[in-house]
């Protein structure tokens, strides 16, 4: 499949996405938002995706001079249609992908691309990094699921900090606040997010897709339906040859290579 706004690339159990339009730090027009959830359709057989841009910047939210998002911001309802038909099921792509999703921050991650940077299982950020939530500067809100994604990241104080004052937060303080998982040097940045993602892409992959939708009802179901969903993901697990595989190179005091299945 062709893309215009992004480039896909796979290597072995890999893909990596990158947002292509380095001249506008990766802004992301509607065209770009279906392009992710296109190349999330098409991964195939492929055990986890890593993500980042081109250029300087990650994504410096939603492209307000593209002509199609100018209308969709301007017109009546027209952010509200945006969202629902763009925005947010690229959002969605990323949170129900099966496998892990690891997002690569080399730069600016505002608005939307703060929401699809944060949205990741695992999310790199360069020390030259930030996040920033700047809505309130154009007396509007943020969206892409950055409400879901703040608050249960860093809570309320800090979650109302970023969206009513606009600050930008630095890679660093996203670290410390438990935002991200890692802050880098920038030139290690590449390097650090590939290890990660190799390593995830070789894992057991059916194991990772019932952590994730674990995590996923914890963050809002009781302790009684996380007991029941965790007992079902281990009859799902303990059923796979990777289970097997992990049981006979724990015996046998080697390294498990699992397959993914």
């Amino acid at each position: 499949m062709s893309y215009e706004t992004i480039r896909v690339t796979r290597e072995g159990p890999l893909v990596t996405i990158a947002l292509n339009r380095p001249e506008r730090l990766n802004a992301m027009p509607p065209r770009m938002a279906d392009e992710i959830g296109m190349a999330f359709y098409d991964l195939g057989d492929a055990r986890a995706v890593l993500i980042t841009g081109e250029g300087k910047g990650f994504c410096s939210g939603a492209d307000l001079a593209a002509r199609d998002e100018a209308s969709a911001v301007t017109g009546k309802g027209g952010s509200h249609k945006a969202l629902n038909n763009h925005y947010n099921p690229a959002i969605s792509h990323l949170v129900r992908a099966s496998v892990p999703v690891i997002c690569a921050v080399n730069g600016p991650a505002a608005g939307v691309g703060c929401s699809l940077a944060l949205a990741a299982d695992f999310t790199i950020a360069a020390k030259s990094a930030y996040f920033l939530q700047a809505f309130v500067n154009i007396g509007l809100v943020p969206d892409g699921g950055s409400t879901w994604l703040l608050a249960r990241a860093i809570g309320r104080a800090r979650a109302t900090r970023m969206m009513m004052l606009g600050e930008k937060i630095s890679a660093e303080q996203a670290e410390e606040w438990g935002l991200i998982y890692r802050c880098v040097e920038d030139a290690d940045l590449m390097t650090e997010a590939r290890a990660l993602a190799e390593k995830l892409a070789n894992g057991p992959t059916v194991a990772y897709a019932q952590m994730k939708r674990n995590i996923a009802i914890a963050l809002d179901g009781s302790l009684q339906q996380v007991l029941l969903a965790e007992a079902e993901a281990q009859r799902v697990a303990g059923a796979t040859a990777d289970a097997m595989e992990g049981g006979m190179a724990f015996l046998q005091k080697r390294k498990a290579e699992f397959k993914g299945h």
